[in-house]
């Protein structure tokens, strides 16, 4: 029963993240929103804030993972089960699909009239320059950062719930500003596969292809950048 209550936990926890995350995308491009190309520093502060909220939510429950990539990287440094993990992905991949239908419910009206790329662009990440080699260098650094700032935030501090909410949560807005550019920074493969689930099988008017060719990208990268930051925080670094 507890273990359910968890994948409950990160169902919720990770469409309240793509609910926020990918809603404040959508605010930014589509057309005739309210927030229309008010740009990235509202992209990047939404995103921060939805995590800071999802965390809040659920990490007294779930530890709030939210991310196949932080499931892992956790369970790499021994600080998770190993059993769990898959059905936590399994969670997480739910939780953002969901997530993504309510974005689009709420901007049921505003599809309408924006370029299929601009439509995408809300519901999954794609790169600024297309260069699989390197947009898969971007996504492994910058879930490297991410993987390391949460372990030290657990191992340190065990504040998730409360004030390590908000240190997470500020994390992911700095990587966003910093990192972010290349790629759009995905840093989490339920993020962009979830939502690239509901991108394929929704009505949008205009709708364009998923770009499932750069799928892979998004969802492998990010676990490699946590496994190695696991592996640093476990045996190269005696912090843990």
């Amino acid at each position: 029963m507890a273990w359910t209550t968890q994948y409950i936990a990160e169902v919720i926890g990770t469409m309240i993240l793509i609910l926020l995350g990918d809603g404040v995308v959508a605010n930014v491009v589509l057309n005739k929103t309210k927030g229309n190309n008010s740009g990235w520093i509202v992209i990047t502060t939404g995103w921060g804030l939805a995590v800071f909220v999802a965390v809040f939510v659920t990490g007294a429950v779930s530890g709030a993972h939210i991310n196949p990539a932080v499931t892992f990287g956790l369970a790499v440094a021994g600080l998770f089960p190993a059993a769990q993990v898959i059905p936590f992905w399994i969670a997480q991949v739910v939780g953002a699909f969901i997530g993504a239908i309510l974005v689009w419910l709420t901007y049921y009206k505003h599809w309408e009239g924006t370029d299929p790329d601009g439509q995408l662009a809300c519901f999954s990440t794609g790169p600024a320059i297309r260069s699989y080699g390197w947009n898969f260098v971007t996504e492994v650094v910058g879930t490297w950062m991410l993987m390391f700032g949460v372990l030290r935030i657990v191992g340190g501090f065990d504040l998730l719930g409360s004030l390590g909410a908000l240190t997470v949560g500020f994390l992911v807005w700095g990587i966003g500003l910093s990192l972010g550019g290349p790629t759009g920074y995905a840093i989490n493969p339920a993020r962009d596969l979830g939502p690239r689930i509901a991108h394929q099988i929704l009505p949008l008017p205009g709708k364009g292809p998923s770009d499932w060719g750069y799928s892979w990208v998004p969802v492998i990268a990010p676990l490699v950048g946590a496994a190695l930051a696991a592996a640093m925080w476990r045996w190269i670094i005696p912090w843990g």
